[in-house]
């Protein structure tokens, strides 16, 4: 099978896949959902899966564990303290430069 034909049904296999999973729960769940147990549940969904995704990212973006921990902890001391989304990314970033130069002048 040619890799551009291959790549066109694996793109249909994802886009309704994609489809099927936004649209089910309209078509299936008509009516206002009350149970609190649910409604919590689907509030927290998004924070979840944000949170799945980006937490791995952060340790396998940098050489060093270390400076991956200290720049994730930097960025969580902030925004737990309400910071903006700019400067919780920025500080973030930026102690991780800062230990990856540091961890360089160590060795």
């Amino acid at each position: 099978m040619p890799e551009a034909l291959k790549f066109a049904l694996y793109l249909l296999i994802m886009a309704g896949v994609t489809y099927l999973v936004r649209m089910l729960p309209l078509v299936l769940v008509k009516r206002k959902i009350e149970n609190r147990f649910i409604k919590s549940f689907l509030y927290y969904v998004p924070y979840s899966v944000l949170s799945v995704m980006t937490v791995p990212a952060i340790f396998a973006a940098t050489p060093s564990l270390i400076s991956a921990v200290i720049g994730f902890a930097v960025a969580l001391v902030l925004a737990y303290f309400e910071r903006g989304l700019m400067t919780v990314a920025l500080s973030g970033c930026g102690a991780v430069l800062a230990t990856e130069l540091i961890l360089l002048l160590i060795k």
